[in-house]
């Protein structure tokens, strides 16, 4: 395992190419304009390849299986299927895939459930593009890959917080997908019936479901399935969320 600083240094025009091959890129999240933003850069790259796009977590899962690109860029907070829960669905269907995280938060909750989830790369969206582009290249070489704040993080004092087995982890990998995949639409402020739509099932399965997943995590109470799913980073904290 490979942690790789990267230094505040000039952004150099010359770039590292792969003789007659792109690396493959698809691009995961829920702004349009910040995947317009990162299309844009990514197509000055000679040697990054923009295949696709998606939305949602669940978008990415799909397009993922379809295009199977070398490297993933995904989003943390997203509807319906957040970054974390998609890249392990991902790397269970295309075990190949290299992801790399970004997200607006770079608490070492956000961290170590990112590795967790199988994810080689982690990186601010405050990231210069620069950085990113470097992070591509060098998680498709096999590296994983940490912004110099975090990596700093992990060699010190704080590495054993990264590494750790906490309650998060511990309760976190007893749900099935259907319970991540629930507890993050409750967090999200959507009612039951709603829930029943989303993921195609009946009222009665939803209710059941929620059921059995407070019973599992003894949290009897929405607001405080809200709490675990943000301190979990089902979902992040900057979503808008409502407790009932």
């Amino acid at each position: 395992m490979v942690f790789l600083m990267f230094a505040n240094r000039a952004h150099s025009l010359l770039r590292t190419k792969i003789a007659n091959k792109s690396i493959s890129v698809l691009l995961v999240d829920d702004h349009t304009m910040f995947r317009e933003g990162l299309r844009n850069l990514l197509k000055m790259e000679g040697d990054l390849e923009l295949v696709g796009e998606a939305q949602n977590g669940r978008q990415a899962v799909a397009l993922v299986k379809k295009l199977r690109p070398a490297v993933v860029v995904m989003d943390i907070g997203m509807p319906l299927l957040n970054g974390l829960e998609a890249t392990r669905q991902i790397l269970k269907e295309v075990p190949s895939a290299k992801i790399i995280i970004l997200t607006a938060h770079s608490d070492d909750a956000y961290v170590k459930n990112a590795r967790e989830s199988g994810a080689v790369g982690f990186l601010p969206k405050q990231a210069s593009t620069y950085h990113l582009c470097e992070a591509i290249r060098e998680v498709n070489k096999g590296h994983m890959v940490f912004c110099q704040t975090i990596a700093n993080r992990s060699r010190g004092g704080e590495r054993k917080s990264l590494d750790q087995s906490g309650w998060t982890k511990s309760r976190k990998d007893r749900l099935t997908r259907r319970e991540m995949e629930l507890i993050q639409l409750i967090a999200e402020g959507q009612a039951n019936k709603q829930i029943a739509v989303e993921l195609g099932i009946g009222l009665k399965t939803v209710e059941k479901h929620r059921e059995r997943l407070m019973a599992k995590l003894n949290i009897h109470e929405t607001a405080g399935l809200t709490r675990y799913a943000i301190r979990s980073g089902i979902v992040e904290s900057s979503a808008q969320l409502t407790i009932i």
